[in-house]
């Protein structure tokens, strides 16, 4: 079963498991750096402003789970944090890539991977990326899944399964994603048709507006 992190705990994670590739010189991190790249305008969606109250309450949690561990660097007192994603998880560097582009950027398609993971890791092409969607999607616990196409969209999009995922489309539109792989068929069920009654509701609103 995997836990269910809060978005501040996915962005650390994420952020952890991102600057162990892009910015080995600098890693393990003290709380200043990672608040920065917790809260970086680039290659974050969305961009947050977490304080370092946050961010530490945010490492405790994750150090309870063993996914972050403390280290102290030679002749500094300031401790710096590091991941112990790979530790718990034993996958390959590829897998950790989609895993760590997930948790920082939300919902992606395979081409956006593709096209985003190059600091992280150089996949031979979007087969390759698929092949590791798959693996992912197919494990005994399984890491991603695949959301239902959008209208308009060509291209599915995956999802980490490791919480809840808010999306921000616009300043009208939200997509929130409860992602609950351990739940029995009955809750799943129940969360099912949950959604279909809000469509519903939605849809007559929008017939009562258009005979209006």
């Amino acid at each position: 079963m995997l836990p269910n992190l809060s978005a501040v705990e996915q962005r650390v994670l994420g952020s952890l498991i991102e600057k162990s590739k892009t910015t080995p010189d600098y890693y393990p991190m003290t709380l200043n750096s990672l608040a920065a790249a917790c809260n970086q305008k680039s290659s974050r969606k969305p961009v947050t402003d977490y304080s370092e109250e946050t961010i530490l309450s945010a490492l405790n949690n994750l150090k309870a789970m063993s996914l972050v561990a403390t280290a102290v660097g030679a002749g500094s007192r300031t401790i710096k944090y590091k991941h112990n994603f790979g530790t718990v998880y034993p996958i390959t560097d590829g897998e950790l890539a989609i895993l760590c582009l997930l948790f920082l950027r939300g919902p992606q398609t395979p081409g956006e991977l593709n096209t985003n993971s190059g600091r992280l890791h150089e996949f031979a092409s979007l087969e390759s990326v698929l092949e590791t969607l798959v693996k992912l999607s197919e494990a005994n616990t399984p890491f991603v899944k695949e959301l239902p196409k959008q209208p308009g969209q060509k291209e599915t999009r995956f999802i980490h399964l490791f919480g809840e995922v808010i999306i921000d489309n616009s300043a009208n539109t939200e997509e929130r994603f409860t992602v609950t792989p351990s739940n029995s068929f009955e809750e799943r069920l129940t969360y099912l048709e949950n959604e279909i009654s809000e469509l519903k509701e939605k849809l007559n609103s929008l017939i009562k507006e258009l005979k209006g």
